[in-house]
């Protein structure tokens, strides 16, 4: 039994959050990195051999999954005895939200990130099996993360066979033991129909379900057309998959909702869209872009845009990042800055703090390298993009990096800047003046 205040590893439990047939939720404090987290602790009685071995291979799915309304799992394994699965702490789940009274506007772009997500997955064929507003969470400026990608499975899985759980937003044939990226389509028409309609369909599911009338009220008649698709007990009538949704869904975004329905959300400005609505745009369009490129795989944690570790400040809101506070694909972490380093460097190239490693005697070699060190006599000479110091001679590097494909650069330091995105250069924090 894992109690509040009981230390596990680095971790301190700090409140229980939720409690499941499967695993009991708590949010905890990352003593070492000084950073709240939540922690998913499976009941003992369900870890069997079996399981142990499926949630391997399910974290190594997980792992594949880079998306920034995926959420991602930073640790999983046994610590004092206990399974544990670290996860970034939100601010609750969408099924604490729909509590409340959500606006139509709201649930729009709820719906945006809700397909983009599972999209994402099912373009590598990955299922999820358990989409349910429980098992989305809830971030800073609305943003949902996908949790539970494969864990949801051996949950159910291992819940079904203790004879628990229920039906829910499950598909009729995912309940006849036949899933398919169909079923996940379905899933997806209930959890939208439940935002915009207030209502959960139920069994036998006829068409239309209760609550059909506030949806008419709210959606335009091609996105009702869509969702009873979606909904289709045949799963040979529904979408082939999230993404076939996903690209019916933005060909007629634009007129989703009906003008009453809009108008009475907020006040719009002269050209007809939000401040807010234009921003969350904006950023879709970066990631969409520069997600690979820049390796945007963290938020801020003032204003929860997407950043990159190696930013030195927030290029949305100029919050400056003198420490990571987020996960990093290089094996190690400057303990000074929490960035990722690499196992062979002495030093750390981002903030130039003390000595390091090497960790290891061995020299790896890495495709991104793509700079080199000035000093002549470095040992190395190689430089990955947008380090500020050699990790081996410890030179500050002067030449500025530039963004690939993209000359535009910061009037202060000089670095490559995005100015029709970012409003603050994220190397030196200074606003950046469009042109």
């Amino acid at each position: 039994m894992v109690r509040v205040r009981q230390h596990l590893g680095k971790y301190r439990i700090d409140k229980r959050l939720a409690e499941g047939g499967f695993a009991v939720v708590f949010r905890a404090y990352d003593t070492i990195e000084g950073i709240p987290v939540a922690l998913k602790i499976p009941h003992e009685h369900l870890m069997t051999r079996q399981s142990m071995e499926d949630f391997r291979k399910e974290v190594r799915l997980n792992a594949r999954l880079d998306h920034p309304n995926i959420l991602p799992i930073k640790n999983a394994g046994y610590i004092d005895e206990h399974f544990v699965i670290v996860y970034p702490l939100g601010l609750g789940t969408l099924g604490d939200r729909l509590q409340k009274r959500l606006a139509a506007k709201t649930a729009l772009i709820y719906t945006d990130q809700i397909l983009e997500a599972v999209a994402y997955a099912h373009k590598y064929r990955i299922a999820h099996l358990d989409l349910k507003p429980e098992n989305f969470i809830l971030f800073p400026n609305d943003r949902l993360r996908l949790a539970d990608f494969g864990i949801a499975k051996i949950a159910h899985r291992t819940i079904h066979a203790s004879g628990a759980g229920t039906v829910g937003f499950i598909a009729p044939e995912q309940a006849m033991g036949k899933p398919s990226l169909r079923s996940d389509v379905f899933s997806l028409g209930l959890l939208i129909y439940r935002m915009f309609s207030g209502q959960l369909p139920e069994w036998p599911f006829d068409w239309p379900p209760p609550g059909y009338d506030r949806l008419q009220k709210q959606l335009g008649p091609k996105f009702i057309a869509q969702l009873e698709r979606a909904l289709s007990v045949d799963h040979r009538e529904r979408f082939k998959d999230a993404q076939q949704m996903n690209n019916a869904y933005r060909r007629i975004r634009s007129r989703a909702l009906k003008r009453g329905a809009a108008s009475t959300i907020g006040r719009r400005s002269g050209r007809g869209i939000t401040h807010r609505n234009w921003k969350t745009v904006r950023v879709r369009d970066f990631l969409r872009q520069f997600r690979v490129l820049l390796n945007v795989r963290s938020q801020c944690h003032a204003c929860g845009e997407p950043v990159s570790e190696f930013m030195q400040a927030c290029p949305w809101c100029g919050t400056d990042r003198e420490k990571h506070r987020g996960e990093t694909k290089l094996p190690a972490m400057c303990p000074r800055c929490c960035r990722g380093v690499k196992l062979d460097w002495k030093f750390c190239a981002w903030c130039y703090g003390p000595a390091i490693g090497p960790l290891t005697n061995r020299e790896y070699t890495d495709k991104n390298y793509l700079g080199r060190c000035q000093n002549r006599e470095c040992s190395r000479k190689v430089l990955l993009p947008f380090t500020k110091y050699c990790p081996w001679c410890r030179q500050k590097v002067r030449k500025p990096w530039l963004i690939p494909g993209h000359r535009e650069t910061c009037d202060s330091c000089g670095w490559g800047v995005l100015r029709e995105f970012w409003e603050h250069c994220p190397w030196c924090g200074k606003p950046t003046k469009r042109r």
